[in-house]
């Protein structure tokens, strides 16, 4: 062996060349390319062979499609000539390789960067286009589309792997448990549904049930949250009353209620976006309504351990004077830097609050140092906000801005207080056409991408990252 290295052969090198007919084509590559599909590769296989064997090894198969298998292997990127064909195609011969490893690290999108993100693709279900709920793959960027009472789901590569159909006719809410799993839930159809999406079978349901209180009927599912061993429900009945199940996510038996409420007012309206964060164990809910006089919101952290509510706060009624009425929009938590952030419905201003510390007056309203970049003309009826990758992307009406954290320009006293007004800097997202092409209503980060649903439009647009983001020019 070559200094002990078992890829490498009796007399091989890494930099030795070897030939391969490919379907009548002749390659010519080194040792160590072809063998950097990795050990159980078939090209591994192939080259071990004695090193004044001069004849080409022939392999029957597509030259045209190896040319950009050998080109992987050379630069894990994608070359240009790969546009001939169809994902499915490159995927299918390199499996056959056993390099398909290889192939789904090239294809994968850059890290995602909101300054320069733009829509490369949009998935669209053959059936029932419009969809009605989705969710992303945070891993791998793969995607499930709820349309109607069916279920699409779409790989890594963002290629079509399968549709169920279920036995709700409307589904609004979904969440992926696990790699192949989803939890279900409809303002139509009562409970909570899990679904094995490989399998096209239901696994289960739960349900909130009071024998002893005649309100409690038929309850309907608004929001889902999962953390490793429980998923959460927030569930709401026809009369107000609404609470959060935790259940058990092996045996999908109800463990505990949290915070049961009568719903009469707006401090106890059934939360309809759940988050569950890890570095607290802590559950946050959120509710959001409007009506002649604005909007009015609430927002409280669970402790599903004790049932008890930790911190909460409700708009109008709390914040700064100033603030009094310019209720929020939309509100979300980035878990992973325990902050969340709200869009206000009248000023349009992002507030953003340190979780680790609340009090009555949490809020810090972002401001931009460019005065160009200032918003303008106030808030949006149709504002939504969701956190992803240390970005804060907010949605006003059509358009879509981001903003970044700024750490570099960060002083001793503002990393000492966590949150400043000036640790984030915005930027606008879309282009002329993002803007006309509908209101957006939801967004979900998922692997390196960005997904987006718009009002009544047809299909989930998928946001990327370009490959030269972060590049510096040397010239």
């Amino acid at each position: 062996m070559e200094d002990g290295n078992p890829y490498f052969g009796a007399g091989q090198r890494p930099h030795d060349r070897i030939k391969l007919n490919v379907g009548g084509k002749l390659f010519e590559t080194t040792i160590s390319t072809i063998r950097s599909g990795g050990p159980d590769s078939l090209l591994q296989a192939l080259s071990a062979r004695p090193i004044d064997d001069s004849n080409p090894v022939f392999i029957d198969r597509d030259p045209e499609i190896f040319s950009v298998l050998l080109s992987v292997l050379r630069t894990n990127r994608i070359p240009s000539t790969a546009r001939r064909f169809s994902k499915q195609e490159l995927t299918d011969e390199a499996l056959y390789y056993g390099i398909e490893s290889r192939l789904k690290s090239a294809m994968l999108p850059p890290p995602l960067s909101g300054i320069d993100a733009s829509v490369v693709a949009t998935i669209r279900p053959a059936s029932d286009g419009l969809p009605s709920a989705f969710t992303a793959g945070a891993g791998d960027g793969s995607l499930w589309i709820a349309h109607g009472g069916q279920i699409s789901a779409y790989d890594c590569n963002l290629a079509h792997a399968g549709t169920i159909r279920t036995h709700i006719d409307d589904i609004t809410s979904i969440r992926r448990l696990w790699p192949d799993v989803a939890a279900v839930g409809s303002d139509t159809a009562a409970g909570l549904h899990i679904y094995d999406i490989s399998g096209g079978r239901h696994v289960g349901s739960a349900h909130w049930t009071d024998p002893s209180d005649p309100r409690i009927y038929k309850a309907l599912v608004s929001a889902i949250a999962d953390s490793p061993n429980s998923v959460y429900a927030s569930f709401y009945c026809r009369h107000k009353e609404n609470c959060i199940l935790v259940i058990d996510k092996s045996t999908l038996q109800v463990v505990s209620e949290v915070g049961r409420q009568s719903g009469n007012s707006m401090k106890t309206m059934g939360a309809g976006k759940l988050t569950y964060m890890p570095s607290s164990s802590l559950i946050f809910a959120s509710a959001v309504t409007s009506g002649a006089f604005g909007y009015s919101g609430c927002i409280k952290l669970w402790d599903p351990r004790s049932g008890e509510v930790v911190w909460e706060t409700t708009e109008p009624g709390s914040g700064r004077s100033c603030r009094f009425g310019d209720s929020f929009a939309d509100v979300d938590v980035d878990a992973d830097e325990s902050t969340m952030f709200k869009v206000c419905s009248k000023s349009g201003d992002v507030g953003m609050a340190d979780l680790r510390k609340l009090g009555e007056d949490p809020w810090v309203y972002l401001r931009d140092s460019n005065p160009s970049m200032a918003q303008k003309g106030g808030g949006d009826s149709n504002s939504v906000i969701h956190c992803y990758r240390k970005q804060v992307f907010v949605a006003r009406g059509g358009g879509l801005e981001v903003w970044s954290q700024v750490e570099d320009k960060e002083t001793e006293e503002e990393r000492e207080n966590m949150v400043c007004e000036g640790s984030y800097r915005r930027n606008y997202v879309d282009k002329l056409d993002d803007l006309e092409r509908g209101t957006i209503t939801k967004m979900e980060g998922g692997g390196d991408r960005l997904f987006i649903s718009r009002e009544d439009v047809e299909g989930i647009e998928v946001w990327e990252s370009s490959n030269f983001s972060g590049a510096v020019s040397v010239l």
